[in-house]
Formats: structure tokens, C-alpha cells, sequence
């Protein structure tokens, strides 16, 4: 392809930090990089505790396990989302319910929740797509007034923020009780693979580092806090080496630089396509959520004109493609879904159409997709 839908950006320094890592003698993780950028993290986004993890499926299984899953507990999220999302609680004997997307916007549609709470529901799990906010004042009233936790998945989030009714702006991911983050490849910023763990609610937070150290209190071990270490609970290996951390902290170095290019990409875009006669609309944003320039996609009027469209692109060299497969209508989930109809969720998933976005897009080529897109040559 002349012009791929992603190509992985690096800061220069990746290789550097990579070395040090290695100069130091300790590469199994929770190492100086990696307490570097769980510092960061935690400081600039306000979250309490922050745990890297070797991604956010290993964050949403953390999650899982903290607030203590059970079978037959249900969680609530939207069908219009990654498989991550639910099978972190399927594992743990969850039943997933389904939400519908927004008419607006293909995240949960926050109205449509209350009706789905019942005596067995244990949490919400919002997932911010596209980085942009789900409607947090309204799930955390759910939340307080029925006694459920909230779980952002928030892997498309970084450097997203929502805006409370009274005027204060919150991160995304530091709202919920706990909240999950995505460094693959794809993201914002990278370390291949790689996530987050935000922990909100500080009764988490000794729990969180035992489930992240294989269910023993190696943590406290290396602060010097008890003499030795055990088995106390369950876990498993979720932290990452420090080779994975030193990565993720030269693309962090870099993260205002970063957001600022992918802020012009996504302008252009939204600039040159919004307001066409070409039977698309480009991506709404509520009042309530900032944009983190994560994705820009088009929700065209019919599946056969996005098919269309993507066979003409790739055509051009330019490849852009679709999003999710919604999980209630999934090979595996199918026969066990017993929810209504998920009409936008469903309308998303058949007409959404992501275009190339990745830091080192030119002008040009940007332009190219823009044209094939208008029919101009």
C-alpha cells in the first residue's frame, strides 16, 4: 500500500532508552523506567495509582479480579467495542449485557443503561471510543445510586478529557474506580504492546499490585516493608519488562509534540470532508468530551457505498478500513445474546470507515485520501 491505514511512530530516542535499560541489569520490569512512567502517568492525568501492564487486556482482567467477578454477576458495556472488554469478565464467569451506541457518536448510549441494571449487575464498563468521552456525570450517578463499579476502558483515551456540569474537567481514565489504557501500536503513543492499569479508588490499590506481581507481595518486599515474600492472592504476570517501559517513556517525552501533530492531521481532514455531498458524515463530538485525535472515520448513509468506497481507496493504493463486529452478533456470543435489537451499534459497525492516521502522514498523502474520497483526481 502507498499510503497503509497506520504506521508506528518512534520519538528517536526508543533505542537509547532501550539500551539503559539493559545497562542497568534489570529488565524484568517495575524497574526505574517503569516507575517513571507510572509517576507521569499518575501526575498528569491525577490518577492514584498507576500499574503498567503488557496490555490493557492484562489491565481489564486486573480490573476483573479486583472487584471480585463472580458467575452469574453481570456487567454492563456497549456491544460496538474491542473483544477485550468482555472477555476480561467472561473469564470470570460474568454475564456481559449489551448497550446500544449513541445516535450521535458509536460509544455506549448512557440513557439506555439505567434500563439495563438489574439485582445482578456489579459495573458499568464505558469504553471512551475514539477517545472521547462517554457521558461520566451520568454513569457515576448510576453508579452511586445502585452501588456499582465503573471501569473506563479507556484504550483510546490518552490525553482525553470529559467536562463536568459545573465546569471541571476530569482525564479520561481518571473518573471510575478504575479505568484501562492501550499502548499498541496503534495509539496514540506506543510500546508495541503495552497498557495501563489506573486504579481511582485507593481500597484497590495494595490488592492491585499483589494481583500485578503474580498474586505475591513482592512489592512491598522491594520497599522494604516486610522480610520476605508470598503467595497471598490470586494473579498472574502482568507487569511488563523494563524494555517495554523505556519504549513507552521516549514516546511519553514526546506526548505534547505527538497530540500537536495529530491534532493538524485530524483538522485537516475534519476541514476538507465535513459538510460534503459524498454520502458520509464526518465524527460528532459532544459538548461534554474533548477530542484526543486518536482516529478521524467517516459513518457513511449505507454498508454498499462504505464497500464502495474502500475497494476505490484501495484501488488508489490507500488502504482504510472498518471498525468492530459488534460482540452480540459475534460467533461466540450470538447464541447466548437475549437483549433487544442494537440498531446504531449495528448502523456503526456496517458504515464506519477509518481512515489512514498515524503521526508521520504528509500533507500530501493525507490529501491524496481526501481526493479519493471527494472523487477528485
Amino acid at each position: 500500500m502507498k499510503i497503509p491505514f497506520n504506521k508506528p511512530y518512534f520519538t528517536g530516542k526508543e533505542t537509547e532508552y532501550i539500551r539503559a535499560a539493559v545497562r542497568t541489569q534489570k529488565i524484568s520490569g517495575n524497574g526505574f523506567f517503569t516507575k517513571k512512567c507510572q509517576q507521569f502517568l499518575e501526575n498528569r492525568y491525577g490518577i492514584k495509582k498507576a500499574l503498567l501492564t503488557t496490555s490493557c487486556t492484562d489491565a481489564l482482567e486486573m480490573a476483573a479480579i479486583l472487584i471480585n467477578i463472580q458467575e452469574g454477576d453481570e456487567v454492563i458495556m456497549p456491544s460496538y467495542t474491542f473483544v477485550s472488554t468482555a472477555n476480561a469478565f467472561v473469564l470470570r464467569g460474568a454475564k456481559i449485557i449489551f448497550c446500544d451506541s449513541r445516535p450521535d457518536h458509536p460509544g455506549i448510549d448512557e440513557t439506555k443503561i439505567e434500563g439495563l441494571i438489574t439485582s445482578k449487575t456489579k459495573a458499568i464498563v464505558p469504553v471512551h471510543y475514539a477517545g472521547v468521552a462517554c457521558d461520566m456525570s451520568l454513569i457515576m450517578m448510576l453508579a452511586r445510586k445502585y452501588e456499582l463499579f465503573v471501569i473506563e476502558d479507556a484504550a483510546q483515551a490518552i490525553e482525553s478529557y470529559y467536562t463536568f456540569h459545573n465546569g471541571t474537567r476530569k482525564a479520561l481514565g481518571s473518573i471510575g474506580h478504575l479505568a484501562t489504557f492501550s499502548f499498541h501500536e496503534t495509539k496514540n503513543i506506543i510500546s508495541g504492546e503495552g497498557g495501563l492499569l489506573a486504579i481511582n479508588d485507593e481500597q484497590f490499590i495494595k490488592r492491585a499490585e499483589i494481583i500485578w506481581e503474580k498474586g505475591t507481595n513482592r512489592c512491598a518486599f522491594f520497599r522494604g516493608e516486610i522480610d520476605e515474600y508470598n503467595w497471598i492472592d490470586v494473579g498472574s504476570s502482568y507487569l511488563p519488562s523494563e524494555i517495554t517501559a523505556a519504549f513507552l517513556w521516549a514516546q511519553i517525552e514526546k506526548i505534547n509534540d505527538i497530540q500537536n501533530k495529530r491534532k493538524d492531521i485530524w483538522h485537516y481532514y475534519e476541514h476538507s470532508l465535513k459538510d460534503t455531498s459524498k454520502g458520509f458524515q464526518t465524527p460528532v463530538i459532544p459538548p461534554f468530551a474533548q477530542n484526543n485525535y486518536h482516529m478521524f472515520y467517516l459513518i457513511f448513509n449505507s454498508h454498499e457505498l462504505r464497500q464502495k468506497t474502500i475497494l476505490r481507496l484501495k484501488e488508489k493504493g490507500i488502504l482504510a478500513i472498518f471498525h468492530y463486529i459488534p460482540l452480540h452478533s459475534s460467533p461466540f456470543f450470538e447464541n447466548r445474546y437475549e437483549g433487544q435489537p442494537l440498531f446504531h451499534c449495528d448502523r456503526y459497525s456496517k458504515n464506519i470507515l477509518r481512515l489512514p492516521f498515524f503521526n508521520s502522514l504528509k500533507k500530501q498523502d493525507q490529501q491524496k485520501v481526501i481526493n479519493a474520497l471527494l472523487g477528485d483526481n
